[in-house]
């Protein structure tokens, strides 16, 4: 297994749209593999496959035990809304108040290809719908306010100038 580098805002391949995930094969095994190892590393509780440059529809999560795999999903139902402070791999150091559903369905493949249709809830619901947003090129930047992205904006380019 590897630890690979993960993106940090303003990487432009964050915003790159992603393919479908086609094969499902020893080779995405070993990707998976990595990004759990990268996310457990980096302390977090998913990670999108963009995030570490590959522009495949593909993230990883884990909550309270569980290890989840999406492959290609799909919100397909949303219920309810939540605010609450949300943090991201490629905003280290920030959390900001995003609202999103309490409630959502979504369709997906695991990592053997099989397809899936899932109802979750509360914070796991939350983590998909994060990540989700990062397979169509929306980071959390794109929840806040025009203000609120102004600031973070150059808050991140001072971060990234000083690395």
């Amino acid at each position: 297994m590897a630890i690979l580098d993960i993106l940090i805002y303003p990487d432009p391949a964050l915003r790159v749209q992603c393919r479908d995930v086609t094969e499902f094969d020893d080779k995405l095994k070993k990707l998976l593999q990595d990004m759990f190892e990268t996310m457990y590393s980096a302390k977090g509780v998913g990670l999108a496959a963009p995030q570490v440059g590959v522009p495949l529809k593909l993230f990883v999560a884990e909550w309270e035990g569980g290890r989840h795999v999406l492959a290609n999903p799909e919100i397909i139902e949303a219920e309810g809304s939540e605010r609450t402070d949300e943090g991201c791999l490629s905003f280290p150091g920030i959390y900001e108040e995003v609202a999103r559903p309490n409630k959502i369905r979504i369709l997906y493949h695991d990592e053997n290809g099989r397809r899936h249709d899932e109802v979750v809830e509360g914070f796991l619901a939350r983590v998909f719908a994060h990540e989700t947003d990062h397979l169509n090129a929306r980071l959390l930047i794109d929840h806040l306010s025009a203000l609120k992205r102004t600031f973070l904006r150059k808050r991140m380019g001072k971060k990234a100038r000083s690395a």
